[in-house]
């Protein structure tokens, strides 16, 4: 499953059956006499909540907390109420799209900007109110355009709400997509692009969300990259590579390593994860989370 399939599914999960995990495989994801995980605090943890929306949301909260993280992030205003209860925030929030308007139909798109500079007006003043510091903006298909004429298309429509991002120490961030294999077409799928937009925009409260699965997918040089522009990063994804799946020992990656070049770049946010668990219980899957927060934990 894909965001965009799990985001139409599941914007706000609710209810549901309790976890019911057996004593062994809950002993495996957390210490009974001691449930909350002990982290070192360099970086705050987040994950997203299409990858784990299955799981009815106040027993996901429940589970997060538990492991010593901070955020489910790609959560809306609803749900940033129910994590209020357990101590959570939302790293980076969005809200249900206008009409029309998607992951491949987004700022490149001349056509949508009067729509979405009212969503970001609309979403930006519930963020304040629930302490939401970050939103998630989407650049769109290239579609026949150059990427300096996307650019500017990019410019204009996210100029008419920086000031008010601004008034409001709001941040939004574009993220990085590949477009090798998730989202053909993409626009924003190198670094090099997305750059060049803050240089454009000139404002400290837009910034990019590096995606480190997208980025070794279309460039790789993750850690040459994030030393590089460091200063342009709001905030981090992780995935495995290949299949978006586990961040361990599985994959091609070495998180641990990335998350200490990270770290030497005095950045202190979140790291958020965003891999598509492959176990085939809860149990597993949610083992799969807390194994990524420790290997995150720089």
């Amino acid at each position: 499953m894909k965001r965009r399939d799990a985001l139409k599914a599941t914007a706000i999960t609710s209810g549901g059956i309790l976890l019911n995990l057996n004593c062994q495989a809950a002993n495996n994801i957390t210490d009974m006499e001691n449930p909350k995980t002990s982290l070192k605090g360099t970086f705050k943890h987040s994950v997203s909540r299409w990858c784990y929306n299955k799981i009815p949301l106040e027993e996901f909260c429940q589970v997060v907390s538990d492991f010593g993280m901070h955020s489910i992030e790609l959560t809306g205003p609803e749900e940033w109420e129910v994590m209020k209860k357990y101590g959570l925030t939302c790293a980076i929030g969005w809200d249900k799209y206008p009409e029309g308007v998607g992951l491949d139909n987004f700022y490149t798109n001349p056509d949508n900007h009067d729509a979405l500079e009212q969503y970001y007006r609309d979403l930006i003043p519930k963020a304040v109110k629930a302490g939401v510091k970050n939103l998630i903006a989407i650049a769109g298909q290239r579609q026949g355009r150059t990427d300096y004429e996307n650019l500017i298309n990019c410019k204009k429509g996210l100029s008419r709400v920086m000031k008010m991002a601004e008034d409001n120490d709001i941040t939004i961030s574009m993220e990085y997509l590949n477009s090798k294999v998730d989202h053909a077409d993409h626009q924003f799928d190198n670094m090099e692009w997305g750059v060049a937009l803050c240089e454009m925009i000139g404002s400290p409260n837009f910034k990019l969300l590096y995606d480190i699965y997208h980025a070794q997918i279309m460039e790789g040089d993750v850690v040459a990259t994030i030393c590089k522009y460091a200063d342009y990063i709001a905030h981090y994804h992780t995935a495995g590579v290949p299949g978006r799946h586990e961040i361990n020992d599985t994959q091609e990656l070495n998180y641990r390593y990335i998350m200490e070049e990270i770290k030497k770049t005095g950045y202190t946010g979140f790291i958020g994860q965003e891999f598509i668990p492959s176990g085939n219980t809860q149990a597993d899957r949610l083992a799969a989370l807390k194994e990524a927060v420790m290997i995150c934990d720089a």
